[in-house]
């Protein structure tokens, strides 16, 4: 009974996070409604049994992820204004990948194969094999799914290296630094004499 409780009381937290995160217009206090979200994902992990999961979380997305985020939207000066013209616009797209996530979940929720509904308590996968909870899905993870796994890191690279290549890309306006113009550089175009005729006290 209390952890169906505490169930309910993480997850409406939970939805209550991520609604303030595509709702609030300041992008900072999106981001701290983005970290409470992950902290009750987190605690729901733990729930659920998978501690390695819900530790990862809170390390990995709360602990760097999230604070170099914060980093970012303080230091950078954004312009809300344009990015909310194209709001209505992309309406219809939101709202429909929307739909699909919601259908997706439900068929996934609502399977008999997830046994979360209607085949009582979920147990952990590590009880029955006589190890951890880490061990279990590292044995998983690196046997039974180990191309999905390498074609994931395949697919971050590759968001990397697009991410690099945006940012430096040739922009008008903008200052770029010239190696060779600086290493084939002489005296004469750095420094440069001046004649000045002397002042006159009057």
């Amino acid at each position: 009974m209390i952890e169906l409780l505490l169930f309910y009381v993480f997850a409406a937290v939970l939805l209550f996070a991520a609604t303030m995160v595509i709702t609030a217009k300041n992008p900072v206090h999106s981001a701290l409604f983005l970290v409470l979200a992950f902290f009750n994902s987190a605690a729901l992990w733990l729930m659920a049994e998978a501690e390695f999961l819900g530790i990862a979380l809170v390390l990995v997305y709360v602990g760097a992820v999230m604070v170099l985020f914060l980093f970012v939207v303080m230091m950078l000066d954004i312009n809300l204004a344009p990015m909310r013209e194209g709001f209505a616009r992309y309406l219809p797209i939101g709202a429909l990948v929307g739909c699909v996530m919601v259908v997706e979940m439900a068929l996934v929720v609502g399977s008999k194969d997830v046994n979360l509904i209607h085949g009582g308590p979920v147990t952990s996968a590590a009880e029955g094999v006589g190890m951890s909870n880490t061990k279990a899905l590292g044995s998983v993870l690196y046997t039974v799914y180990a191309y999905p796994f390498e074609i994931a890191s395949v697919v971050l690279l590759v968001a990397i290296v697009a991410a690099i290549m945006l940012t430096h890309r040739r922009r008008p306006g903008t200052k770029q630094q010239n190696i060779d113009r600086q290493v084939r550089v002489r005296k004469e175009q750095r420094l440069r004499i001046v004649t000045m005729a002397p002042e006159k006290r009057k």
